[in-house]
């Protein structure tokens, strides 16, 4: 038996309407620069790497010197360790503003005057992992392996254990390794996102601070990148303007700054990152805090949520008890829909619905017909006879439908007749919202369709119906 797809991607996130942040002291932003500590961490034969760097230096086009030491390469790092870091520690402290480190365990561990000096500054030191390296082939187990011993190298030299991760140039696995290890604040190796938000696995909810790729200097080193300081402040600006906005109208967001030491770091660009600072400040509802602060505040105020049952994760049985009966005594809609592809999209009211009205829309003439004619009358026998459905009954009290004079009950009656002797299936309208009044003008209306217009009509009156009870079920 071919077990259902699952697509593991959450591409809903928090929707239309995300969480209120709920910042310190009402803030309309949260704003967090990143210091990423690599240098001497980076791939180099004298690290036992198999070839040179390649990745975010000043050189144009560079490619890994397989067996080679690449001297320009390691001095461009080395740059970063040597005056990038003090310029740049020299600009944050100066402008009291805090900082997390995304330092490479091995880096650290070849720069502990600088470490002295993150610790002074109260700067937060995250574990960007063993070695500034590539993720995406190691095997999963090698992976554990470097995490734990980036771990370790980390608590050795900083005095404590990091309670945040990135690595960076991760794997697919790298996030659930994080999760499984169970010992960090938060994990960062995300851009899906302007807000935190959980990540469940292998029984554990693990919190996600995203990171950035885009306001981040590592665009001076990257194509179509920024070529002027006076880009990346502009950039950085119009960033903090749009979220500030957001802020202020009711939804509040993060925005994460990212720096590295031997780009931004370089005195023609450091002025630029200065006037974005200055500028930041000169708004009263800025909260300036270190990436833990910013998950401790999101753990305390918006904990994973307990208890709820997501559609994409029931079992068969479960899946189709729930949702069998949101198309009337059609359940075969409901398994059809297990069966494909579900995901996170498909947790809400409208990403169910739209999974269950595939199935029925891509379904054959005969079959939609025999979920017509599942549907009862309006005001029938079997509503006299208290046969419907607990949905069905529902939805016709709440119109009033249970409280008819004679006269409307013989009304419909005969509305109920011609109308499927005239087409071959009840008459079906969403009656949430309605009164038996616009009910009953409707029905004298419609019957007067002829049959393609009125079966096109029913068919989406029953997805109607569909969708206000998944409604009354999901979020």
């Amino acid at each position: 038996m071919t077990p259902p797809v699952r697509y593991p991607r959450d591409t809903f996130g928090y929707g239309p309407t995300p969480p209120a942040a709920d910042w310190p002291g009402g803030a309309a932003i949260a704003v967090q620069f990143v210091v990423n500590y690599e240098e001497a961490g980076e791939n180099c034969l004298l690290h036992g790497d198999a070839a040179s760097e390649a990745f975010l230096s000043e050189i144009v086009g560079a490619a890994a010197w397989p067996g080679q030491r690449h001297w320009n390469m390691e001095s461009i790092y080395d740059y970063g360790a040597r005056a990038g870091f003090w310029r740049l520690h020299r600009l944050l402290c100066e402008a009291e503003v805090p900082a997390t480190v995304y330092g490479v365990a091995t880096a650290l561990q070849r720069s502990p005057v600088q470490v002295a000096a993150m610790l002074e500054a109260d700067w937060e030191i995250a574990s960007h992992g063993l070695k500034w390296i590539e993720y995406k082939d190691h095997a999963r187990q090698d992976e554990r392996a470097d995490m734990e011993a980036a771990i370790r190298l980390h608590e050795a030299v900083t005095g404590r254990r990091p309670s945040g991760w990135y690595t960076g140039r991760c794997s697919i696995n790298t996030v659930d390794l994080a999760t499984e290890d169970g010992g960090f604040a938060y994990v960062a190796d995300s851009y899906a996102d302007d807000l935190p938000y959980w990540h469940h696995h292998a029984g554990r909810d693990q919190l996600i601070v995203p990171y950035t790729l885009d306001a981040n200097d590592m665009r001076f080193a990257t194509a179509q990148g920024f070529n002027s300081g006076d880009q990346f402040y502009a950039y950085l600006k119009d960033t903090f303007d749009t979220l500030y906005a957001e802020g202020q109208a009711g939804q509040p967001k993060m925005m994460s700054v990212g720096l590295h030491c031997r780009l931004v770091g370089r005195p023609g660009r450091t002025s630029a990152l200065k006037r974005f600072i200055d500028y930041a400040k000169s708004h009263d509802a800025v909260w300036f805090a270190r990436r833990i602060e910013i998950a401790e505040h999101w753990a305390k105020r918006h904990p994973p949520a307990a208890g709820i049952d997501r559609p994409s994760a029931m079992d068969k049985e479960t899946f189709v008890d729930r949702f069998g009966s949101i198309f009337e005594h059609s359940a075969w809609i409901a398994e059809r829909a297990f069966a494909g592809e579900l995901g996170a999209a498909h947790d809400t009211a409208i990403g169910l619905h739209n999974a269950l009205t595939i199935q029925f829309r891509t379904s054959s003439e005969t079959e939609r017909l025999g979920v017509l004619t599942a549907h009862p009358d309006l005001a029938g026998k079997l509503a006299a006879a208290k046969r419907l459905t607990a949905e069905s009954t529902a939805e016709q009290a709440g119109a009033g439908l249970d409280a008819l004079t004679d006269a409307e009950r013989t009304r419909f009656t005969e509305l109920n007749d011609a109308y499927k002797e005239k087409f071959g299936f009840p008459f079906i309208i969403a009656v949430k919202g309605l009164n038996k009044d616009q009910i009953l003008k409707t029905f004298e209306a419609r019957v007067a369709n002829d049959r393609d217009t009125e079966f096109a009509t029913a068919c989406r009156q029953v997805e109607r119906i569909a969708l206000l009870r998944l409604k009354d079920l999901l979020p």
